[in-house]
Order: C-alpha cells, then sequence, then structure tokens
C-alpha cells in the first residue's frame, strides 16, 4: 500500500512539473484563422465568453476572438474542431481548449482593465493594440496620474483616450488597456 502511494505521488509531481512546462496557449494579439465550425456575436465583448464556450463544447479544440472595429463589426467567436496554428494579430485573442485567456503583462500597461473617473480631458485617438497615443499623451502632461484608451467598437466607433488626474481602482473590462504614471 505504501509503495503504491509513493509511486501515485511520483506520478502526480511528475505530471505538475510537465503541465508547468507547457507554455500558455491562449494569448492576446493571436488569431487562429480557419476551420471554423461555428460562430456567435459575444454581445458583451469579453474573450473570455469565447473561451467559456469553447470549455462547455464537446466538439470545441481551439478557438478565435476577435474585437469589435471601428467600422460596426461586433466582437466575434469563432469555434474549431482542430488546433490550428496561431498568427499574430492585434485584434484578437485567440486558444486552445483549457487554457483561459492570457492578457500580456507589458511594464506599465494594463490589458482588460478601465479606471473610471478621475478624468480631465478626452480625445478621440487612432486605433492602437496597445494605446501608444494615449500613453505618450499622460507622459507629456505633468498632471496626468493614469489614462485609459478605449478601443473602438466599445460605445463608440473611434478609440478614445481619457488622461486622468487620480489614480481610480481598476476594474475589469475588455473594452480598455490602462496605465499608471504618476
Amino acid at each position: 500500500m505504501e509503495r503504491a502511494l509513493i509511486v501515485a505521488f511520483a506520478v502526480l509531481v511528475s505530471a505538475t512539473t510537465w503541465l508547468g512546462a507547457v507554455p500558455a496557449l491562449a494569448q492576446s494579439g493571436y488569431d487562429r484563422p480557419g476551420g471554423d465550425y461555428a460562430s456567435a456575436v459575444v454581445a458583451n465583448g469579453d474573450p473570455a465568453v469565447c473561451a467559456m464556450r469553447c470549455e462547455r463544447d464537446k466538439l470545441c479544440r481551439s478557438w478565435s476572438f476577435s474585437y469589435p472595429s471601428a467600422s460596426g463589426s461586433p466582437a466575434m467567436c469563432r469555434l474549431k474542431r482542430a488546433v490550428v496554428p496561431r498568427v499574430k494579430a492585434s485584434c484578437c485573442v485567440s486558444g486552445v481548449r483549457g487554457a483561459g485567456v492570457i492578457e500580456p503583462r507589458l511594464g506599465e500597461l494594463e490589458y482588460s482593465i478601465d479606471r473610471v473617473g478621475g478624468d480631465y480631458r478626452s480625445f478621440e485617438t487612432a486605433a492602437d493594440p496597445r494605446g501608444r497615443a494615449c500613453a505618450e499623451a499622460c507622459r507629456a502632461e505633468s498632471h496626468c496620474r493614469a489614462w485609459t484608451y478605449r478601443r473602438p467598437g466599445y460605445g463608440t466607433a473611434s478609440a478614445r483616450c481619457y488622461l486622468k488626474e487620480s489614480i481610480k481602482p481598476p476594474r475589469h473590462r475588455p473594452c480598455c488597456i490602462s496605465g499608471v504614471v504618476r
């Protein structure tokens, strides 16, 4: 009995070590084109909804989510029967069944974070998957403490930048990218 427990523990440790070495397979900034067997509009625009649809569908092996566009196209979820290779694409988030959604962590950028309130100025800006113009505008103004970039298609047709005079608590919202400067 004791030997069986030791073997079971060794197998568990080996499996955990192996699984820990597997790279994250659901990432922002990637698409998995082709192989769709189902697609649906994602009304709230959250890529986690697409990942969950794949989890609940026994046929699904991978998925792609595309953000709403400035031209009015809605957020879309596409389910795939196979693990289709991913390609870089700023429009999208994609993954494989079981991987969930992994937002990139790039220094001061806070993906899928909205810092509501504290705005002293807002302006229309070019669509950018990292909100660079918004971050640069905040850095250039001494009284700007934080910023939020709202992707096009989330409430307005164009991208919008909000500069903030105070730092507000972060809220998870797929519409936005935020950052704290000072």
